[in-house]
């Protein structure tokens, strides 16, 4: 997936500090190298590649929960890079195709326009609502912002023209006024539970298989004592 999508974007500029395609790669050889480990150190039996094993699952566990400790505690510290980031993908929203498909993916789902709020789309250049702006998008905000309408089947890309001069409750009226960051802070808030299960979900795997890697070394260990 990773070197298809490299492939696929090669004529697109990236804005990403790191190419996501690149993340993609890298992720999928280092799961294929702890993956590798794992089957074959239990097929035949390699110390040496249990513990590889075991101990890449466990760096990748310990990893994972000291981001959602830091996470956790630094709550302002993480809202605020993300804040960045947001920020980032507006103002690369027309020059960036993976930033502009995930901002649109993002506003859809949560319901929402811009980081603190609309007028935030005045970051891009294209959106700018000043009146030295020559772009036909001024004082616009994209489509994904917008409230469906029911029963229509082709969507009106130019549902949000004009809208970063209008008030809150005007606003209001076709599109979702309200910044991306509340709408985040209200569903993780309302989805606790789905989080802590979804986050048990992950880690529970992981322990138990770096259990079962330990027991296998131990196996082998208290074998080859009594040969």
């Amino acid at each position: 997936i990773g070197v298809y999508a490299k492939v696929q974007k090669a004529t697109v500029r990236d804005t990403f500090l790191i190419d996501p395609a690149v993340i993609l790669i890298v992720v999928g050889v280092v799961m294929f190298f702890i993956t590798f480990c794992g089957c074959i150190g239990a097929l035949r039996e390699n110390i040496r590649l249990l513990k590889t094993f075991s101990f890449s699952l466990t760096l990748v566990f310990l990893t994972q929960l000291a981001i959602a400790v830091l996470g956790f505690f630094y709550s302002d510290q993480t809202r605020d890079a993300l804040g960045k980031f947001v920020k980032k993908a507006i103002v690369h929203y027309r020059d960036d195709l993976d930033l502009q498909n995930l901002m649109d993916y993002i506003q859809k789902e949560f319901k929402c326009c811009g980081w603190n709020n609309y007028t935030d789309w005045s970051w891009n250049l294209y959106f700018n609502c000043t009146h030295e702006n020559p772009s036909s998008e001024r004082c616009a905000v994209p489509y994904s912002c917008c409230t469906p309408v029911p029963g229509e089947g082709v969507i009106n890309t130019m549902c949000g023209f004009g809208v970063q001069t209008q008030n809150f409750l005007e606003a209001n009226k076709s599109i979702y006024p309200v910044g991306c960051a509340d709408r985040a802070v209200t569903w993780i808030e309302s989805h606790l539970l789905l989080v802590g299960a979804l986050a048990l979900g992950l880690a529970l795997p992981q322990v138990t298989t770096t259990l079962h890697a330990l027991a296998m070394q131990t196996a082998h260990l208290n074998q080859t004592v009594n040969y």
